[in-house]
């Protein structure tokens, strides 16, 4: 009777799971199938605010009758902050699961890694969120085009206030990976065209996620800064900022700070959020454009909070695929890069578009200062930034970027 009972459960998982094989290929004609990759259960404070956006836009698109006749679906798949995780999933999404091409990713050694599986398979890949800048220049290739801006465009959109500030002596925290050292060298380019006597007297980049905040603020402190160039952000960035806070580096001390203006990063912090900071950031409560209003509403009203950075990024990228298939006329991998060529698609933002040298979109990014309100820090205004007025010309674009096309 064991045996049986065994035999018995070992013949209903089998079944189930021939079920399951058997349903990877079974994509109906009526779908459009998108496979999505994300670091959703290592950096759940920005995937869950990314994946409600993402439905929402979706779901809006469906309801008006999708794409070419067609519904669009999405899998979601995490890779758990890995790169070789990604590549294997992504395999996975196309040979199993039939995807018609393959989007998502925020952390940047991932991207690299998933754009360069887009190249060895040929398959179309948009990403979403990667911010290194190798994505779209030193390691680019035909297949892959990014939505979000990059390490580039955050840092030059700081520059000019922080060379308005006149502080000559800058320490710089970073964490210890591709994105963080893309920023800091950036952010120094930039700070050196515009304020050519400015000195860069500590640096501190610590391995991503585990920041020792005690030294690393000691260690600031002692270097004297005028002023901080900080890159940290998620769990990092609260323990400096809390830190820095108890410590007094912050007292009469400007910080220029990237991404902290994130209601994903500031919320955490609540009356520790820091004040007076400059950032880049997302200052929900005073954008007030019809594309915005109609984006917060539908997002609130489904949802019953406001959204993120995240949140607008996703939904942001939605639009661009359902633009972009129209435009090719179907998900041919071939249509899509010529497509996706020059296109224009709309975004919570404003209208965007893809240029058509690089792949990279012109989605902007605001800059602001903030402000702590007691219980919690705000970005309550910010200036809206062009994101094409950020990258560099053509000329210096065809330098890093490879002949791809």
């Amino acid at each position: 009777m064991k045996f049986l009972k065994i035999l018995a459960v070992a013949t209903a998982l089998s079944a189930t799971m021939a079920g399951i094989s058997g349903s990877a290929h079974a994509k109906s004609d009526d779908v459009i199938l998108i496979g999505e990759i994300n670091s959703y259960k290592a950096l759940p404070a920005n995937m869950g605010p990314y994946k409600k956006g993402w439905e929402l836009a979706q779901e809006q698109i469906n309801a008006a009758g999708g794409v070419l006749g067609k519904r669009l679906e999405t899998i979601f798949r995490d890779d758990n902050a890995n790169a070789g995780e990604a590549v294997r999933i992504a395999e996975e999404l196309v040979s199993r699961e039939g995807v018609d091409f393959l989007t998502g990713v925020t952390l940047s050694h991932v991207g690299l890694a998933v754009a360069d599986y887009a190249k060895q398979r040929k398959i179309f890949f948009l990403a979403s969120g990667p911010l290194s800048d190798k994505v779209i220049w030193q390691n680019a290739n035909r297949y892959t085009y990014r939505m979000r801006y990059g390490t580039h465009q955050l840092s030059a959109s700081v520059a000019p206030a922080a060379a308005a500030l006149n502080k000559k002596r800058w320490a710089l925290i970073y964490p210890n990976y591709e994105y963080g050292q893309a920023a800091v060298a950036a952010f120094k380019a930039e700070l050196k065209k515009l304020q050519p006597d400015v000195e860069f007297v500590a640096e501190q980049a610590p391995p991503f996620g585990k920041l020792d905040a005690g030294p690393v603020v000691q260690a600031l402190e002692d270097a004297k800064p005028d002023a901080i160039f900080n890159v940290l952000f998620g769990p990092d960035l609260t323990k400096f900022a809390r830190e820095g806070k108890t410590r007094g580096l912050f007292k009469d001390r400007e910080v220029v700070s990237l991404l902290t203006g994130e209601p994903e990063y500031l919320d955490p912090l609540r009356g520790d959020a820091p004040d007076g900071w400059i950032v880049t950031g997302y200052p929900y409560t005073s954008i007030d454009t019809p594309e915005h209003n109609a984006f917060k509403k539908a997002y609130e009203d489904k949802y019953g909070e406001y959204p993120r950075l995240n949140s607008v990024i996703a939904y942001a990228t939605v639009q661009a695929i359902a633009a972009g298939i129209k435009k090719a006329g179907s998900t041919d991998t071939e249509a899509l890069i010529k497509a996706f060529k020059g296109l224009e698609f709309d975004t919570p933002f404003g209208p965007a578009h893809f240029r058509e040298i690089d792949n990279q979109s012109t989605f902007g990014l605001h800059v602001g200062r903030l402000v702590n309100e007691g219980r919690k820090g705000s970005m309550p205004t910010g200036e809206y930034i062009d994101g094409g007025k950020l990258l560099p010309g053509d000329e210096e674009v065809k330098a890093l970027r490879p002949a791809v096309d």
